[in-house]
């Protein structure tokens, strides 16, 4: 299986124009059955790097999905974390702030979620949040109670992507490597999602009224999703634009995504040393008889 993750990767400090960015591409596999081989495969490659991960406790990896309703985020944690230690992993996710919430700066919340060394930690929507929907919706950003000389329109924006920047830079700095999602849906796939959440009564539960509300935003989305991915695409952090359509073929380009970043990190489980080992040595003895 031939995958270049580098294609999808938004190059830090360039202008993004999604409709440069394809909502579907050539897919990786040629049956279901195969889908399912590679997928298997990176599922029981990313558990083994995961225990790895868990055992050497020095880093830490945070998974961001971010996308617009009925882009597949849920299926695709599930799907590519199936195999995963639930031990090892945490999944978050983020809706409507709460009053409690709103009484803090507009990462506080997801803050207090990050993962603890040797572990992953995945946000399914996070502070991103914060320069999109309230950015489509500025009453949100109204209720957060900000001092009116911090709210020029000029400049909320560029000073939240810069403490976003400068917070997974300090990140970076502590051992956690962070990695965000776009899963890129074209309008009329998203239409036809929505339209098989309503016609199948198995899935009648994830759909939403507001669901259909939104999509008369689309435009004011991908005007915010292109400057947040502009602006916050780093070397430390990066973005990447998964085409989302195919969901099997989105499925696949995380995986791999995921495995080529934890593949990078200076990894091996703890060495013991002469104590250690002769300490365990009496022990198998003891049992042995």
């Amino acid at each position: 299986m031939k995958i270049q993750p580098k294609k999808f990767r938004v190059p830090a400090g360039t202008r993004v124009r999604l409709e440069a960015w394809p909502t579907v591409t050539k897919p990786l596999y040629r049956s279901k059955s195969q889908y399912r081989e590679y997928l298997d495969a990176d599922i029981a490659r990313l558990s083994a790097l995961q225990q790895l991960l868990y055992a050497s406790h020095q880093y830490s990896l945070l998974l961001i999905f971010q996308a617009m309703d009925a882009a597949g985020k849920d299926g695709a944690i599930r799907h590519v974390m199936s195999g995963v230690n639930p031990q090892g992993c945490q999944v978050f996710s983020f809706k409507h702030p709460s009053e409690t919430e709103l009484e803090h700066d507009f990462m506080w919340r997801t803050t207090r979620c990050l993962p603890e060394r040797g572990r992953i930690g995945i946000f399914n929507r996070s502070y991103y949040e914060e320069v999109l929907i309230v950015r489509v919706h500025p009453e949100l950003l109204r209720s957060e109670q900000l001092p009116p000389e911090l709210l020029g329109k000029d400049t909320v924006w560029q000073q939240r992507y810069r403490s976003i920047r400068d917070f997974e830079k300090h990140l970076t700095r502590n051992g956690t490597r962070v990695v965000k999602f776009f899963l890129h849906l074209s309008p009329e796939e998203q239409r036809r999602r929505l339209l098989e959440r309503i016609d199948d009564p198995q899935k009648n539960w994830k759909f939403s009224l507001s669901d259909a509300h939104e999509r008369k935003f689309w435009g004011e989305y991908m005007q915010a999703y292109e400057d947040c991915l502009g602006a916050t695409s780093t070397r430390e952090a990066p973005w990447y634009v998964v085409p989302a359509d195919d969901k099997e073929n989105a499925r696949l380009l995380i995986s791999r995504i995921i495995l080529d970043t934890l593949e990078t990190l200076n990894m091996s489980y703890p060495r013991l040393g002469p104590k250690r080992k002769r300490e365990l040595l009496s022990i198998r003895k003891q049992l042995a008889r």
